[in-house]
């Protein structure tokens, strides 16, 4: 059986380094063998490349694809990339595919959310206890300015504090428009009931759309036609309305109208 060390490469090519200088090799028999200074043909073997890089973390892969060619071929693989990305958490899966290449760069646990639906009664508070983190770990992570952000929202993105979470489970790349990033997301309760992908919290129906008027009204203190008027002209955007409001807010008592 043939290696694909065997098949007639050009090696020049495949161990150019990806630098842009091209000042000539230095020969030196005490130097560490490498791509560049060794004709030892493992260094350019796929399959043989493939085994190492498979133990490499994330940022050794990184350091490997910039060494030559033939190693960015591999350690740029997706495929490899992704395994890489989940060896640390022993993760299962990980499903959908992230709108940049940077989002594999980092695999901390500050990359991964845990998906809850909100029911009636609950509070950011409430939720803190129930996942043992912080209450600004959780307004940080879905970008809300008070506690009544909770009400004009269907679900929210709560940080990991216990990474054994992730063993042996799924994640879901989704692109959340509250924490305006791209999130590993775990369902504890079993798959997503939609398309994994980019989760749309605009207001979309009656029900949700009054919830978010009730919030506007608490927190600007004010009435229903108000908090309608400035969530109309923000899109359905509730922090754009509150963001609206307070600038009007603050002209008028610049001018002594309020």
């Amino acid at each position: 059986m043939s290696c694909c060390c065997d098949q007639n490469d050009d090696e020049s090519a495949l161990t150019t380094p990806l630098s842009s200088s091209s000042s000539p090799t230095v020969t030196d028999s005490t130097a560490t063998i490498s791509p560049m200074n060794s004709h030892f043909s493992a260094l350019t073997c796929r399959d043989t490349l493939r085994l190492i890089f498979e133990k490499l973390s994330l940022t050794d892969l990184a350091r490997a694809s910039c060494v030559c060619k033939a190693w960015n071929a591999v350690a740029s693989d997706d495929e490899m990339v992704v395994e890489a990305f989940k060896a640390p958490w022993k993760l299962l899966e990980v499903v959908g595919k992230p709108s940049s290449g940077s989002f594999w760069r980092d695999n901390g646990i500050g990359k991964f959310a845990i998906w809850h639906r909100i029911l009636r009664g609950e509070s950011v508070a409430s939720l803190a206890v129930k996942y043992s983190v912080q209450v600004m770990d959780i307004k940080r992570l879905n970008n809300m300015m008070s506690d009544h952000g909770i009400y004009s929202r269907e679900r929210l993105l709560i940080p990991i504090s216990n990474p054994d979470l992730l063993i042996n489970g799924t994640c879901y790349i989704e692109l959340d428009t509250y924490a305006k990033r791209e999130v590993a997301v775990l369902y504890l309760d079993g798959k997503p009931d939609r398309k994994p992908g980019t989760l749309l919290n605009r207001v979309t129906s009656d029900r949700g759309k009054r919830r978010v008027i009730d919030s506007l009204k608490r927190s600007m203190q004010v009435d229903d036609g108000t908090a309608q008027y400035y969530l109309s002209i923000s899109n359905g955007d509730p922090r754009a309305a509150l963001s609206q409001f307070s600038s009007d807010l603050s002209w008028e008592r610049q001018i002594g109208l309020a």
